[in-house]
């Protein structure tokens, strides 16, 4: 099972969208377990959440207030 978002450090937005690239290459190869594609998916749907999160506050930094 993996590790509750909570107690893993953030990555930086370069380091989740590399992971994210790594992820989508293994589920869309296939070639693994069910178990094994819904453990790669979630991890996906994490890393995409720290991706849009940093993309948000670059957003936010850039437009006026």
């Amino acid at each position: 099972m993996s590790e509750p978002q909570a107690e893993r450090p953030e990555l930086s937005y370069e380091q989740a969208r590399a992971e994210l690239a790594t992820v989508v290459e293994k589920l869309e190869s296939g070639g693994t377990t069910l178990e094994e594609s819904l453990a790669l998916w979630e991890r996906g749907e994490e890393l995409a959440v720290i991706c849009q999160r940093w993309l948000d506050t670059a957003r936010a930094r850039l437009t006026p207030s």
